[in-house]
């Protein structure tokens, strides 16, 4: 497995993981390498160390990359990571989720958390009844499956 650092044309640093170089060149060249979080396919592999590790009768030594630059380790990357948890950890009920937010709210069916599409309107109508609900703008690559 080869994980590679990548580079899309908007400046967004992120992992790529392939089962080999000519894997990662195959997938670049079919488009099917995009950014996480801009879904750009103008993508450019980074300079990076790789990780060797040594039998252990000469001593266990590894060669690392160098510590990780500041794209990686920026608010996009940060906020990334926190989008894909809220997506794991909650239900995507569509446009169904001012009537849902309500049933959880009144007790109608059992608390859970839950995603889904409301217009300011409806957002603001459920702060109004007491409803907490927070608005999260996601990427275009991250609105299909999450991976």
């Amino acid at each position: 497995m080869k994980v590679l650092d990548l580079l899309c044309d908007a400046g967004h640093a992120f992992e790529g993981w392939f089962g080999s170089e000519d894997d990662y060149s195959a997938q670049c060249e079919r488009g099917l390498v995009e950014c996480p979080l801009c879904a750009s396919r103008l993508v450019s592999r980074l300079p990076s160390a790789p990780r060797l590790n040594l039998s252990a009768a000469r001593g266990s030594v590894a060669v690392a990359a160098p510590s990780a630059t500041p794209e990686q380790h920026s608010v996009e990357a940060l906020w990334l990571r926190a989008v894909r948890h809220v997506m794991a950890q909650t239900e995507d009920v569509g446009e169904r989720f001012p009537d849902e937010a309500r049933r959880i709210h009144y007790g109608e069916v059992p608390t859970r958390g839950i995603r889904g599409r409301a217009s300011g309107e409806q957002a603001q109508a459920l702060r109004d009844e007491g409803i907490e609900v927070q608005s999260v703008v996601l990427p275009e690559a991250l609105k299909g499956t999450v991976q």
